[in-house]
């Protein structure tokens, strides 16, 4: 059988819609993104005769691969990985598949309005010495900053059993248990604004900057709103490689998560038919297609957002599930644009090619005030004058991915509209393409001259090309309301269905886990 990633995700039918519907199916997977393919990963070698149904012609969903330009492959959605969980990658034997990790050990660099500048990578004394150029009273406030985010991690996620994220119901009370009386860590989980969490342990405002948009990331909130510093943590909290917090990138761009998924799935006897809309799921049957034909199981896992879901279902959906369901916000507010540079930015602050931070994530910040006032133009339908920007380059640890001489950035911006008060995505979308790269261009003048080629994706682009209703990465918003206990159970109210996907414990971003944990769900009968 040819690995999924030889044809870059698109598997097609298998075999004849007829034998497929013939066929006495266990579990039918709605959705082949990487938790679904997780989740049939586990099923398949747990015995279970899996049917993964794709509607899209490429699996992987908002982690795969496309062929944007001749000579590229371009990672359109998921661009990093750093909570892809070691479990899924050691009980599905994903490195003997090919997983290969790079970390990302340059860390952060923010360029400032002022002609300064701050890498924070993963060496202390080299961090204390950046600090210590802005503001050496900070520079003790950094190690503080950092460890509550350690000790919440050791707490929370210890790197065994005890992982929280392997627990599919943790209750407040389990939390705190595990917290003993730790406030700043309750706090930071539960409680503090990104704005709250910086300027407790900050004094100088542009180190503050540097890290506030790690509060919001894929959130529709400012991050002077309460419950944001959670987000920086969920982030961070992480152990890839073993080793605390550290993001990086995957050889061959991030959708190799799903298509390695994929393969060992199907070695273990699942079959993945791309490009079969599923147009119902009906509880203890199966699925019935668009084309009409139905196919039975008496389990079919979603790996859909809830909303998809909840549509699939119709009238077949709880009241008080839907009325749930229905209470999670959806709608996204970033921007990922999917660039092809003659050459990589070009710091005015650390002029030069081929530097430290080019290896790490580059930030372009906003102060507090612009924050808010970016936030607040986006919600009223229009676009705020500069987007915070986060940047990253593949083919400085991967060449592989891009033609001889070239490289490829992969822009995460917010904030955008969904929807805009004055004309539509179709009208604007070069609009936000252009001001995404003046906000780059600020602080690195050869953006966009280098530039040979860029894509934008908003939130009804995401919708549109990956599925994720109102373009939310991450199937609904990860604050602290809609957290551990109070997400989506794997095992819903309706008979035989079940939820796999990022709205389900733990959350959204590259993971694994809620594949892993639906599974186990299912697999309790």
């Amino acid at each position: 059988m040819s690995r999924i990633a030889d044809s870059l995700g698109v598997v097609g039918l298998p075999c004849s819609l007829a034998e497929l519907k013939s066929t006495r199916w266990d579990v039918i997977v709605v959705g082949a993104g990487h938790n679904g393919l997780t989740c049939a990963a586990y099923l398949a070698r747990a015995g279970k005769r899996v049917l993964v149904l794709e509607a899209r012609k490429r699996v992987g969903g908002a982690c795969t691969l496309d062929d944007l330009w001749p000579g590229y492959r371009i990672s359109p959605c998921a661009y990093l990985a750093g909570l892809l969980h070691w479990r899924v990658i050691d009980d599905l034997n994903l490195r003997k598949y090919g997983f290969e990790f790079i970390p990302a050990t340059a860390g952060m660099f923010i360029p400032f309005d002022d002609g300064t500048s701050i890498q924070l990578g993963e060496d202390d004394a080299q961090c204390e010495a950046e600090i210590r150029k802005l503001n050496p009273r900070d520079v003790a406030g950094w190690h503080a900053f950092c460890d509550v985010k350690r000790r919440l991690r050791d707490a929370l996620r210890p790197p065994d059993d005890r992982d929280l994220w392997l627990d599919p119901n943790p209750t407040r009370e389990e939390i705190e248990s595990r917290l003993k009386g730790d406030a700043e860590a309750s706090a930071l989980l539960f409680d503090w604004s990104m704005v709250d969490f910086v300027e407790k342990y900050f004094e100088d405002e542009r180190l503050q900057m540097a890290y506030l948009g790690q509060g919001v990331i894929g959130t529709n909130a400012s991050p002077h709103d309460p419950g944001t510093a959670s987000i920086h943590y969920h982030h961070n909290s992480g152990r890839m490689d073993g080793i605390p917090g550290m993001w990086g990138y995957v050889k061959g761009g991030m959708g190799m998560v799903s298509f390695l998924l994929g393969d060992v799935a199907r070695d273990a006897g699942a079959v993945i038919a791309s490009d079969i809309p599923v147009a119902a799921i009906l509880p203890g049957e199966g699925v019935e297609l668009e084309s009409g034909d139905r196919i039975h199981a008496s389990v079919v896992v979603s790996n859909a957002d809830p909303q998809t879901t909840l549509r699939l279902l119709g009238t077949n959906a709880d009241p008080a599930w839907k009325q749930q369901v229905e209470s999670v916000p959806i709608t996204g507010c970033t921007v990922k644009l999917n660039v092809a540079l003659r050459a990589l930015p070009d710091f005015s602050v650390r002029p030069g090619q081929l530097q430290e931070h080019h290896h790490g994530q580059i930030n372009t910040p906003l102060t507090k005030a612009e924050w808010q006032i970016a936030f607040d133009t986006a919600r009223s339908g229009e676009l705020p004058e500069r987007l915070w920007t986060e940047l990253y380059f593949q083919t400085v640890h991967d060449p592989s991915v891009a033609p001889p001489g070239v490289h490829t950035m992969s822009v995460f911006a917010q904030y955008v509209p969904h929807t805009f008060a004055e004309g539509t995505w179709d009208t604007r979308r070069e609009e936000v393409g252009k001001l995404a790269l003046a906000s780059i261009g600020r602080y690195a003048p050869n953006i966009p001259a280098d530039v040979i080629a860029y894509e934008v994706l908003g939130p009804p682009d995401i919708e549109t090309k990956v599925g994720l209703t109102g373009g939310h990465i991450f199937q609904g918003e990860c604050l602290p309301p809609y957290m551990w206990d109070k997400r989506l159970k794997a095992r819903t109210s309706m008979n035989g269905v079940f939820l796999c996907g990022a709205c389900t414990h733990p959350g959204g971003s590259v993971i694994g886990i809620n594949g892993r944990n639906a599974a186990l769900e299912v697999l309790k009968g």
